[in-house]
Order: C-alpha cells, then structure tokens, then sequence
C-alpha cells in the first residue's frame, strides 16, 4: 500500500526541471537565456498555448531560475537553476514562502487580486524576487484586472509576475501590453514520439512505435496528454503494451481499415461501408470517432494533393502513408472538399442523436450517395459527349451549340439537385422568331391597318417595340400571360394565362400608346390563344439534347432559367426600376411555366 500511495504519475514525474529539459521550445528557451544572460530581465512575463505544453513549469523553472543561489550560496539569477539549493527545492516542492502561485479559475474576484497588491510592498522573506504565478489567467474579472493594472504597470523592483493562458484571446490589450509575451507551441510528432521512447525505456516498458504514435496523434501536440496515456497505456497492459491494446484504449479503429471504409465510401458503396463501420464498432471502435477519422483521412489527403511531402508523416506506417499517396493520386479535389463538408455536419449530427450508431449509419448512406457525383466540369464533358453522339448525323433541334456554350451546373449536395440553363444555344432563348413557327403563331397584318402602324408588322416587333423602351415588368408579363390568339399591327387579342395580372390589357395598351402615339386595340379573349411565350421557350430547351441529357442524368432536376446569352453579356441596366420583379407566387412554390 505505501508503494502505491508513492506512485507518482508520468506527467508529474518526468516534469522539466530546468530549460534544457523543455522540449519542442528552443525560441522560447533562447530568449529567455539571452535576457537572463544580458540582465534584461522583465518584471512581467505571460506564457500563452494549448494545454499541457508546459506554461506552469515554465513558470516555476523561471521563478528557481530567478532565486537560485547555487550550491555555494553564492550564485545569481540564471537560466539553468541548480535544484539543490534551499530556493529550488522549495520552489519545486511548492512552499517557498515568495512564490505564491494563484489559480485564476477559482479565485476570479477583486479581493482576491487585492491580497496580492497589499503584498506586493513587502519585500522578499527569503528569495531574492516575490514572484507570483497566476494560472488561467483569462479567467479574471474586468474588475480585478482593472484592480491588477497599475501593480502591474509599475511593481517594486522585487516583484516579477508571471501570467499563463490557454485563451490569450480574453485577455485586455490593457494587460497584453504590460507583459513580455511567450508563445509555447504544440510539440512535433517527431520530438513527441523520441521523448515518449526515452520515457518507456526509463520504465522498464515495452511499447512499440506504432502504438507510441497512435498516443503522439492522440495528444496533438501536448505533452501532458501524452504522458497521461502512456501512463494509462503501460498500467493497461501491465507493462508491455501493443497498437491494438492501445486502439482499444482509446476506443480507436484501425488506421488501414478507416481507410477501408474511406474507400468504399469514396467508391459510392452504401453496403460495403455499412459492413465496415459495423465490424469497426464490434471491435470497440466508438462511431463517432470513427466518423472523425474519416475527417482526419480526408483532410490529410486534401492536403498531400497540395503539398505531396505531407505523406511522410512518422506517426504513420510506411504502407499508409504509400495508400495516402495513391488516393491523393486519384480523387478529385472536389469530391473531397464535398465529403468534408459533409462529414463536418454528419459529426455534429452523430455527437447530438440519441442513437450514435444509427445516425453514423446515415451518414455514411449519405456519404456513399454523394461522393461519386462528378464536379461541375466532369459533368459538363460528360454531358456534351451524350450530345455529341447523339446529334451526330443530324442538326440538333433549333440550331448546334455555339462553341463555347453549355449549360452551368448548380452544386448538387444532400440529394437535392438543381440545373440552372443559363447558357442554352440561341434558339432555346431567343425571341419568338427563332422558334419553330407552330410556337407562337404570327398573324398576318389585318387589311384595315393604316400606315401608321407599318412599324411593328408582327407581334416581335411589339415586343421589341417594349424591350427597347426598357419596359421590363409589363415585358416580363406579356411573355408570360399573354396567350396570343391574333395580332394584328395596331390590334392585340390574347387569352390570359392563369395568375395573369388583372390589369394587364389595361397596362399594355396605356404604354403601347405612350410609346407610339398611336391608338392601340387590346382585346382579351376568354378562351384559346397559343402558348405563352415563356412556355415555347421551355419547350425549345427541353427538346435540346444536352438538356435531355441532364434531365436523364438529374429527373428531380428542374429548369430554373432560361437566358439568351447575347442578352445576358450586355451590362445590367442601371435603374433599379427596370429589373423584372419575380411573380410573387414564386415564393408558393409556383412554377410560372405550368400549363393547365
């Protein structure tokens, strides 16, 4: 029992006594030795990183190193502190009466910085310097930093502080500015992975690299969180642990089968994956990290696509990082950008349902569903291919693709699908003139009409006659209301379309005289009449091959606009008032192009 009482954890035991046994520090450690050794000691210093990087024992190594006095007695303040000394084992063991170390975390109050500045005006009992370490620093009220200011700003030349923060973020500029700043950083794999090594060996354990670098991975840069589970890993198997007791430790799927399931998943196969993942969780695998994992693989591939020397990570087997290589190789990059993006909602989806399983399952069937849907550029190759075959030997309908054209693919996730034909060739959204003559019928000019009249023969011309004018509302509803039963230059009969503005007749004939100054005859029909002429152009696109293609490949798809390009290459207008407002049934779900 009195050997288990003694037992001290790693973390604890193997803690840096002096700056030499700091590692993955040296900018820090320069600094500090230059200024010990030019005198240029500061009176404030704050000590910023992640956890368990060694702020506070950086803390305590610059307090000895400040009241060391060597073996003799005589020495000064230094950077390698002696540790046999009367100040450094104090300090060490924690009851050297002038370093008072202070957790802000539990002490947040003005009174509890107020028992610091009364003290801060007695000298030293014993040390040369009162130092006080203040821990989580950020944790402080706006009062009690407000109350820290002035000490701070202007301590008696006996004080040093000495602040240390995982969040330098919350700290005020007020206090930032007082303070020499040291920026600890995550250590390397490399340097983390030696240390671990010399630590085993110091033991008396037995542990292999590949299991020592699943904890480097683990801890992600901090020392304390690695020392913790090696502890955990050698107590785990009693001595001699392997990769798969500490997999099993840390509730882990083996690294080469998450790159299994990473490619049956990138493969687009919903089963394999699904057997995958349930295999992984009857070895003990958590879903949840499984579904970081893949995170992890994608990332890394991501970034070995871009920087290829990011496969040679030694925390890795050497036949993981050669898979790393080959997928990089062969996956596009939007495909993993697509399943990032996707994997980072299907985390927060797993952390938050009650079932974890369950909702891992489902995110892998969503996963396996999107993770082969080509990118916008394969599409578009893949798509004029389909039109090329077919229209091989025959004019495609309303004229051949302008080189150069195609049709935009909005991004497709989540299953939803959505095709936007901005670009159709010239006959799909051109006016009515370039479509086939059943479309919209153009009557011949009435025997009546005068010469007055003779500038606007057909039907096109009136509506020229409004797009000139900038008429684009009363425009917008012509094309899409107006059910043409006869035209006539000077007399305009149509049907009206359902939902078509009751004032419409009344609109185009009050602006058809504005413009021409002439008398204009608008009569409304109460039955017949061609299709709307935003019906003839969806009929036109839809008989265009490379339309028919991305509805083939796409049925959910829907057309969301149909523009001509010519038109859609001249500058927007200015006015605000000429854009053409969207029928505000739109927002109902109301597709302006149904028919009855």
């Amino acid at each position: 029992m009195s050997q288990t009482a003694a037992y001290r954890v790693l973390a604890r035991k193997y803690r840096p006594e002096t700056f030499a046994d700091l590692i993955g520090q040296e900018a820090m450690v320069r600094t500090l030795t230059n200024a010990f050794a030019a005198g240029r000691i500061a009176h404030a210093f704050l000590m910023t990183g992640i956890r368990g990087t060694g702020k506070t024992t950086t803390a305590r190594i610059i307090a000895k190193g400040l009241n060391c006095v060597g073996p003799d007695g005589a020495g000064g303040p230094t950077v390698a502190p002696c540790g046999s000394c009367e100040p450094c084992r104090a300090i060490a063991e924690g009851r050297h009466v002038d370093v008072l170390e202070m957790d802000a975390a539990s002490r947040t109050g003005v009174a509890d910085i107020r028992e610091i500045i009364d003290s801060v005006a007695y000298r030293a009992a014993s040390a040369r310097y009162k130092v006080y370490i203040i821990d989580e620093v950020h944790m402080l009220s706006t009062s009690a930093f407000n109350a820290l200011l002035k000490t701070l700003e202007e301590p008696p030349p006996h004080v040093k502080f000495i602040f240390a923060t995982t969040e330098v973020r919350k700290l005020p500029v007020t206090v930032l500015s007082r303070c020499q700043r040291y920026d600890l950083r995550r250590i390397e794999p490399e340097v983390m992975l030696a240390h671990l090594r010399r630590i085993v060996a110091a033991e008396g354990a037995t542990i292999g690299d590949e299991a020592l670098a699943l904890i480097v991975r683990a801890a992600e840069g901090s020392v304390r969180d690695a020392l913790s589970l090696l502890d955990q890993a050698i107590a785990h198997g009693e001595g001699a642990a392997t990769a798969e007791d500490v997999r099993t430790m840390l509730g882990l799927a083996d690294r080469g089968r998450v790159l299994d399931l990473f490619d049956l998943v990138m493969q687009g196969d919903a089963r394999g994956a699904l057997g995958e993942l349930s295999g992984q969780y009857a070895a003990g695998a958590d879903p949840l990290a499984v579904l970081r994992d893949l995170a992890e693989v994608t990332h890394w591939v991501s970034v070995i696509r871009i920087t290829p020397a990011a496969a040679d990570d030694p925390t890795l087997p050497a036949g993981v990082r050669g898979r790393g290589r080959d997928m990089a190789a062969r996956l596009p990059m939007a495909a993993l950008q697509r399943m990032w993006t996707l994997l980072l909602r299907a985390i927060e989806e797993v952390g938050a349902a009650p079932n974890a399983m369950m909702a891992a399952e489902m995110a892998l069937i969503r996963l396996t569903h999107v993770a082969d849907i080509p990118d916008p550029d394969d599409l578009l190759r893949r798509l004029r291919a389909i039109e090329g075959r077919e229209t091989a030997g025959r004019p495609a309908p309303g004229g051949a693709l302008p080189p150069g054209t195609g049709p935009r693919l909005a991004a497709v996730a989540g299953g939803a699908t959505a095709t936007n034909l901005a670009a159709l060739p010239a006959a799909a959204a051109a006016p009515p003139a370039a479509l086939p003559a059943a479309a919209v019928p153009v009557s011949a000019p009435a025997p009546a009409a005068t010469a007055a009249f003779a500038a606007w023969p057909r039907f096109e011309d009136m509506l020229a006659l409004l797009r000139q004018a900038r008429e684009a509302a009363l425009l917008y509803d012509v094309e899409t209301f107006v059910r043409l039963v006869r035209y006539a230059p000077g007399l305009v009969e149509f049907a009206p379309a359902p939902r078509a503005p009751s004032d419409l007749a009344q609109r185009l004939a009050g602006r058809l005289a504005a413009l021409t100054g002439l008398r204009w005859g608008v009569v409304v029909a109460a039955e017949g009449g061609a299709p709307t002429l935003a019906q003839a152009r969806e009929a036109a696109a839809r008989a265009h091959p490379l339309v028919q293609a991305v509805l083939a490949a796409f049925p959910a798809a829907r057309l969301a606009e149909i523009r001509d390009l010519a038109t859609a290459a001249e500058p927007a207008a200015a006015d605000d008032d000429d854009a053409v407002p969207p029928p505000p049934e739109e927002a109902d779900g109301w597709d302006p192009f149904e028919t009855d």
